[in-house]
């Protein structure tokens, strides 16, 4: 038993997420009986989607018999469930190569820093320092994903990102879990107009300014991938602003 849920709840909801970070779209019991090797019938797996519903960790979006998953679920996932994917040496080289020239100045080392981060994770990258400067990169990265194929989603987004004051709001005031990489989603800003994304952050210290560098993508980014990244680009940015 994890966290009240029994190990077959477990194993079914761990494959529900990786199958709905892969798909995008609600996951239904019979992808889940052909794909993952569960070992009970679709019928089970539906009845014990009922129960992850019921108990808070999925969501049945409007009249799909697919379920996603919530919040909860989502980060009880990414603390318990997933598998990091740890970058590669080749990987660290280049994100080491595509900032070390910027190193003495920490302004021009921060953009860089973002560039590179947009690539390596695919995503939309931000970076802030303490005193509001604010670098963004990988704004065509937003549009690989379904979810904002609507105009309306991305224009509220990227006046998220625009807004240095906002930044400064949710990388400053709202991240005070003292844990090392904070995840939260959009519903839980508690904004006027909730976003549906994902944001993935952290904070470094570099020449003794803080800051913080985030991810922020959809709701299902890739966790597994991207945490490691963003893990190592926070060593990566205190390590070369230190030479």
């Amino acid at each position: 038993m994890t966290d009240g849920l029994s190990a077959r709840q477990t194993q079914i909801l761990k494959s529900l997420i990786d199958e709905y970070i892969d798909t995008a779209v609600a996951v239904g019991s019979e992808a889940l009986e052909k794909k993952y090797n569960l070992g009970v019938s679709p019928a089970t797996i539906r009845s014990e989607m009922v129960a992850l519903t019921k108990a808070g960790y999925l969501r049945q979006p409007h009249t799909s018999a697919g379920r996603i998953p919530s919040p909860v679920g989502m980060k009880f996932y990414i603390n318990q469930l997933m598998e990091e994917k740890q970058m590669s040496v080749t990987d660290e080289v280049k994100a080491k190569e595509d900032v070390w020239d910027s190193r003495g100045n920490l302004d021009e080392l921060l953009e860089e820093a973002t560039h590179a981060l947009a690539a390596h994770t695919r995503s939309l990258a931000v970076i802030s320092t303490e005193d509001g400067k604010v670098w963004h990169s990988g704004y065509a990265n937003v549009f690989e994903n379904p979810e904002f194929s609507d105009m309306h989603v991305c224009s509220n987004l990227f006046s998220l990102i625009e807004e240095a004051s906002r930044i400064h709001e949710l990388f400053f005031e709202r991240l005070q879990s003292g844990s090392p990489i904070d995840v939260f989603f959009g519903e839980e800003l508690g904004w006027s107009e909730p976003i549906p994304i994902g944001i993935v952050a952290t904070h470094f210290n570099a020449r003794g300014k803080n800051g913080a560098l985030g991810i922020i993508g959809p709701v299902r980014l890739k966790y597994p991938t991207v945490i490691p990244i963003l893990r190592y680009f926070k060593n990566l940015i205190e390590e070369v602003a230190s030479k």
